[in-house]
C-alpha cells in the first residue's frame, strides 16, 4: 500500500475490480483513472473514457462509485468527474494492459 497516501492506494486497488465489459480489462490498467483526491469526508475521482461515444460510460462511472464506497464504507460522498483532457490514448495503459492486448514492442 502507498505509504504516502494509503486512502488513494486503497481506492486504486478497489478500482482494479471495475472491469470495462467491452474489453475485459480494469479501468486502472486501461488508464481511465486520471486522479484520486481524498478529502476529509469525500473522495473525488477524475476519470475518462476511451471515447466520448463510449456506451459504457454511465455504467463504468457508477461502478467506480460503488467500488469506492465498498472500499471506504465510512466515506460520506464519492464524486466522479468525467474529463476529456488529456484525451485518452493507448499509451496511458499499464504495461499489463498493453501485453494483454498484444500492444508491446
Amino acid at each position: 500500500m502507498n505509504a504516502e497516501n494509503p486512502v488513494e492506494e486503497r481506492v486504486r486497488e478497489a478500482l482494479r475490480e471495475v472491469i470495462d465489459p467491452e474489453v475485459g480489462m480494469n479501468v486502472v490498467d486501461l488508464g481511465l483513472i486520471y486522479g484520486i483526491a481524498p478529502e476529509t469526508d469525500r473522495i473525488r475521482i477524475a476519470m475518462t473514457m476511451t471515447t466520448p461515444a463510449c456506451p459504457m460510460g454511465d455504467y463504468l462511472m457508477e461502478r467506480v462509485k460503488e467500488a469506492t464506497r465498498e472500499a471506504l464504507p465510512d466515506i460520506r460522498e464519492v464524486e466522479v468527474d468525467l474529463v476529456w483532457d488529456p484525451p485518452w490514448g493507448p499509451a496511458m495503459m499499464s504495461d499489463h494492459a498493453k501485453q494483454h492486448f498484444g500492444w508491446t514492442e
